[in-house]
């Protein structure tokens, strides 16, 4: 059957409607993107406006609940400094005596007045309670608390907030504020306690509204959590330190925003914190991404059906010969794609084929083929051809020491230290197998190879690589060099060997130095 591709008068039929068919091309193509960028471009700055405008209420929100956290914390100190004076200046003799029951009172009545308080108590300098605000006194003793413990070991007398604790006396969870006693020499008389009960912030968060998957939560400087909106007693108390909304406090400092995934319930959510001014705590809020962009999405869904219904009927006009065009176009982008893997892949086994998988330096065949050119070049232009051959010191030990993880990862150091000492780009530093090395020179005589090898091996004592088999305590290299005089024959093999002997002599010398590199050697 005749080819009619080769027909000249169908080559160029296809030569006229080709302008035709990319007009067409091009004429439904900038429809489509129009419409699309269109659509997308009303859509993203409608996202970008409601998390905005979320964001600027989450940001109000944690700084209300922030205020609101510092007015609480400030209430009860302000209290707990008054009783802290008036018990250092008038004393207790007695708990719940007749000498303090005024004191008694005075904490009563502050707990009945003060809504944040759950309650008041004095301990002695054993932990035991000498006054508290209840009606009677419990036998139990405090001084295994925390905040006991802080006081007892701190002079300072500034405030204290302890890690929420279950109340001994109700059994209600509470977050600790507490001062120091101190007796009129300074010593340590015992712990001033106010009690803020969890619940109080129950009742404030569950006022503002977060949506149903929204977030608010207090913790202290450490990341403990004092309570997290919605309630779960279960979570009082444990760790976020490694949460995104600490990650996010150490980096920006006091108070940010940022889209976050939960590391409790792994719900993505716009978070806003705040750290409180006066107080080691922070407080954050948060609502749910998806309930933030619910009305959004359904707004853009609807949109985008009717631009894609616009762009369906565009494609339909273009007909047959568009998607001809376009399949033929996507089969030509996945040759090239295809001939650029296959490429990459050719790039990558050369220098697989070239060099060590471990260390990144040259390997053996690249050095043997390196080493015979050098030769043939020495041989003719009668320039001097030098090579350092050495070994990881008792490396074997090395591996049954610390493993084979660690042995890897020596080699790979050694590595670099050679390819750092070699300073010209003709030098090729190389591994020749196991633990040992080679630094071809060429045009370097043999003082200039002493003193190269003296360096790579100064280098490698410098990465102080712990080695408890080896008498220097730190990895340290055994060095053999030999040169290749002008004019030589290039025996390579001779090169080698000779090298070889000379590093065995320089281990049964002691090991750590290198031996060769003069003309007196070879």
């Amino acid at each position: 059957m005749p080819d009619k591709s080769a027909d000249p008068r169908i080559t160029r039929l296809t030569a006229e409607k080709r302008p035709a068919v990319r007009y067409a091309i091009l004429f439904v193509v900038a429809l489509c993107l129009l419409l699309l960028t269109i659509q997308s471009s009303d859509a993203w700055r409608a996202r970008a406006d409601r998390l905005k405008e979320v964001g600027v209420g989450t940001t109000n929100m944690s700084h209300a609940l922030a205020a609101q956290g510092e007015s609480a914390v400030r209430v009860v100190d302000t209290v707990l400094a008054g009783v802290v004076e008036r018990v250092e200046t008038d004393g207790l003799r007695g708990p719940l005596g007749s000498d303090n029951s005024r004191l008694h009172q005075h904490l009563k009545n502050m707990v009945a007045q003060v809504e944040e308080l759950h309650g008041l108590f004095v301990f002695g300098a054993d932990g035991s309670w000498l006054m508290t605000s209840l009606d009677r006194t419990p036998l139990h003793n405090n001084a295994d608390r925390d905040y006991f413990t802080y006081h007892a070991t701190h002079t300072d007398r500034g405030v204290h907030l302890g890690k929420p604790v279950r109340s001994r006396s109700t059994g209600a969870w509470v977050l600790p504020v507490s001062r120091r006693l101190d007796n009129p020499d300074g010593s340590f008389a015992g712990v001033a306690l106010g009690t803020i009960r969890i619940e109080y912030f129950s009742k404030l968060y569950e006022s503002f509204n977060v949506g149903r998957e929204g977030v608010i939560f207090l913790a202290l400087d450490d990341g403990t959590l004092v309570y997290r909106h919605p309630h779960s007693e279960k979570l009082i108390g444990t760790d976020i330190s490694n949460g995104p909304v600490y990650r996010m406090y150490r980096e920006q400092g006091p108070a940010g925003t940022a889209m976050l995934r939960s590391n409790i319930d792994k719900i993505e959510r716009l978070y806003s914190y705040r750290h409180l001014e006066t107080y080691p705590l922070i407080v954050a809020t948060a609502q749910s991404r998806d309930e933030i962009l619910r009305e959004w999405w359904h707004s853009t869904l609807t949109q985008a059906g009717i631009t894609a219904v616009a762009i369906v009927l565009l494609l339909l006009f273009g007909g047959r010969l568009v998607r001809q065009i376009m399949i033929r176009d996507r089969l030509e982008h996945e040759l090239v794609q295809a001939r650029e893997t296959l490429q990459q892949h050719n790039r990558e086994l050369a220098v697989l084929a070239d060099h060590d998988g471990l260390t990144g330096i040259a390997n053996r065949r690249r050095f043997e083929e390196a080493l015979q050119q050098e030769a043939g070049r020495a041989a003719r232009s009668g320039a001097p051809l030098s090579l350092v051959l050495f070994d990881v010191d008792y490396f074997k030990r090395f591996n049954d020491t610390y493993g084979h993880v660690e042995g890897d990862a020596c080699l790979r150091r050694v590595a670099d230290a050679l390819r750092a000492s070699l300073a010209r780009p003709a030098d090729l530093a190389a591994r020749y197998g196991g633990e040992e090395f080679v630094a071809l020179l060429p045009d370097t005589d043999a003082a200039g190879a002493r003193m190269v090898a003296e360096r790579i091996r100064a280098a490698v004592m410098a990465l102080d690589i712990p080695h408890a088999g080896n008498g220097p305590g730190i990895v340290t290299i055994s060095a053999g060099v030999h040169t290749l005089a002008g004019g030589e024959a290039a025996d390579t093999a001779a090169l080698v060997e000779r090298a070889d002997v000379l590093l065995y002599q320089a281990k049964q010398s002691g090991r750590n130095q290198v031996c060769g590199g003069d003309y007196a050697a070879a």
